[in-house]
């Protein structure tokens, strides 16, 4: 069963924060690539391909993975640690380890409750969604196809967590920017630079050092 209140967590570069105010969402790759805009990427250069022109959302018929912003449902997620290492070989763009990610934390029921109320699709995986043997849902009830044990480990060796730990929530096309509760960073650089950022924004999220959320 999922936990009480559980949270969203999309990652991004610093250096992405003020286009993100900006544009007032987080964009999926989709619309920004088909908008030609340009930002800081954190992801591996083949699961972006894939995710872009291949896997669909199984329950949005005709949509793809790349079409939708993505949320994992816990900090210190798998693909945070291959950005710590700095050492896989789909990492061709970026070597700047984790000290710049930020954690762009959501509440799950806020963000569905605004999808239900906009029309927005949004899904969840029960895997990394950029894989071809991810399911995909879209109803509260099935929430439960999550391995919420997975999800709150922090060794994750075991096949069957690593897979787990990587489920992912997908709202389409955006995120409004005013459904971030609250910004985690590694250190007092970072939150002193992203508490610069936010100097002039209407919304202004909270912005915390959350060291545990980091490798």
């Amino acid at each position: 069963m999922p936990p009480g209140q559980p949270k969203i967590y999309h990652i991004t570069h610093v250096e992405n924060l003020a286009s993100i105010l900006a544009a007032g969402c987080i964009e999926a790759d989709g619309r920004r690539v088909g908008q030609g805009s340009c930002q800081t990427s954190i992801g591996m250069t083949e699961i972006k391909r894939r995710r872009l022109y291949e896997i669909a959302v199984s329950c949005h018929p005709d949509t793809r993975v790349g079409e939708y912003v993505p949320f994992y449902f816990c900090p210190r997620s798998i693909m945070l640690y291959i950005l710590y290492m700095g050492n896989h070989p789909d990492l061709t763009h970026y070597r700047d380890g984790q000290n710049p990610v930020l954690h762009l934390q959501v509440d799950l029921e806020s963000a569905i409750n605004w999808a239900d109320k906009h029309g927005v699709h949004w899904a969840f995986s029960d895997r990394n969604a950029g894989s071809y043997y991810a399911d995909f849902y879209n109803t509260r009830n099935e929430l439960d196809k999550i391995n919420w044990e997975a999800i709150k480990a922090t060794d994750f060796r075991d096949s069957q967590i690593k897979e787990g730990k990587q489920a992912e929530f997908l709202i389409y096309d955006t995120c409004p920017w005013h459904l971030v509760e609250k910004i985690g960073v590694l250190n007092e650089k970072i939150c002193n630079q992203v508490t610069t950022i936010l100097r002039n924004t209407q919304h202004n999220p909270i912005v915390t050092i959350e060291k545990a959320w980091y490798y």
